[in-house]
């Protein structure tokens, strides 16, 4: 009985510890400490107020994107079965099929709607890529290799001297890591959910040489979305939407700011509808081009989607389907576990962006094939563990390809 008693006194002094560490950093930081709360209990892909304060990224009128009818799908019925099935066991909000000029099919959890925009945690950070493009485009931005330096007052002093925007680019910059921890003041926290990114993320030192490891974390894009702000003279939000999003046929959507008025998380927070990022592998699927304008140069998509030279998975912020790995690496340091990828890809030349819990937009271009899939449900957080499997679905529509010689509805 003592020591239950004992037991119970440690558990009660823990809970008065952690009440007092919370309740100091929401004294100290009100909307970190709400984040903090808040993000133990809600949907954090689908619950998009969560990431107040937002600011819009002006779209467009909404491209229409034609639906095969029933009695012409390109792919079928059980390669649509057995992808579904997987969705729906990951606890998808949508999945979305593109083949042939249409989509052949689709899911929306019931109560979601297609224009439901949701949190896609880091397929932003294959967006940034885009931007950058566009930056270099616009005359904004001089080179790829251009120094950090150039872009960041003070990093020319140090060892950050070295890092080029193409190191950002590919996760190579040697850039210490934020350590993550339980502790409420750690600065992986604080990027997360903090309201001063700006500060913590320009105090980052270097932590090895540059280009001499693939190390993937979320410093790396954060960075740049700074580097675009400086460069164009615009607010990240703003530049994205005149240089890109109105371009695509895509909704207004929204970034995260850390505070009213502050810095775009660009890292992760882009928020949209699934049927925005089918646009978005579109893009990748015609090579830069939205109908006869060519939005972003082919050879700066080129220059996206090629294997970078620490990890042939991996181009400029967008991943990779260049070697088979049975467990997909971060890199160096990572606190992540790896991804699970049950056997190869079905086809070669695959892109595709990478979102937490499963989230992924694929581009098959050998198919003429886009997939998008949104939810939270690809990744058991008490484990740290993942458990989206990334061949299961492309695989499985692959696979069920009608031959164009064949006829869609005997199948």
């Amino acid at each position: 009985m003592r020591i239950l008693k004992l037991i119970w006194k440690a558990f009660l002094v823990l809970l008065a510890l952690i009440f007092v560490g919370i309740g100091t950093l929401y004294w100290n930081d009100p909307a970190f400490g709400r984040r903090l709360i808040l993000a133990a209990i809600v949907d954090v892909v689908r619950d998009v107020e969560f990431y107040q304060p937002l600011e819009v990224v002006k779209g467009s009128p909404a491209a229409h994107l034609p639906r095969a009818p029933d009695t012409s799908k390109s792919i079928n019925s059980k390669a649509w079965a057995d992808a579904l099935r997987y969705a729906q066991k990951m606890e998808s909000l949508a999945l979305i099929v593109w083949h042939r000029g249409a989509i052949q099919y689709e899911y929306y959890l019931p109560g979601f709607k297609p224009e439901d925009r949701t949190d896609p945690a880091s397929m932003h950070k294959s967006v940034v890529a885009l931007v950058v493009g566009q930056a270099i485009a616009d005359g904004f931005i001089k080179s790829v290799d251009d120094p950090v330096a150039d872009y960041v007052a003070g990093w020319a002093d140090d060892d950050r001297k070295k890092i080029t925007i193409r190191h950002l680019l590919q996760m190579a910059s040697g850039l210490a890591r934020p350590a993550f921890s339980i502790n409420l003041n750690s600065g992986a926290l604080k990027l997360n959910l903090g309201s001063e990114v700006r500060e913590l993320t320009l105090s980052t030192q270097a932590g090895y040489a540059p280009g001499t490891a693939f190390s993937y974390y979320n410093i790396n894009p954060q960075i740049l979305g700074i580097v675009i702000e400086r460069a164009t003279g615009k607010r990240y939000a703003q530049y994205l939407s005149e240089s890109l999003w109105s371009k695509l046929g895509t909704r207004d959507a929204y970034v995260s700011l850390d505070h009213e008025g502050g810095l775009a998380r660009t890292f992760c927070c882009l928020q949209a509808s699934a049927e925005d990022w089918v646009h978005l592998g579109l893009l990748h699927l015609n090579r830069g081009k939205v109908g006869d304008a060519q939005v972003v140069s082919q050879n700066w998509m080129d220059q996206v989607t090629m294997p970078s030279p620490l990890n042939p998975n991996y181009g400029f912020l967008t991943w990779l389907g260049t070697i088979y790995e049975e467990k997909r690496s971060y890199g160096k340091d990572a606190r992540l576990q790896k991804v699970p990828h049950s056997e190869p890809f079905a086809a070669s030349g695959i892109i595709y962006f990478d979102g937490r819990g499963g989230q992924r937009v694929y581009v098959i271009p050998s198919e003429e094939m886009i997939i998008v899939r949104t939810g939270a449900g690809g990744i058991d957080i008490s484990k740290n563990e993942f458990l989206w499997d990334d061949a299961i679905i492309p695989n499985a529509l692959i696979r069920g390809v009608i031959p164009k010689t064949e006829n869609p509805a005997t199948n």
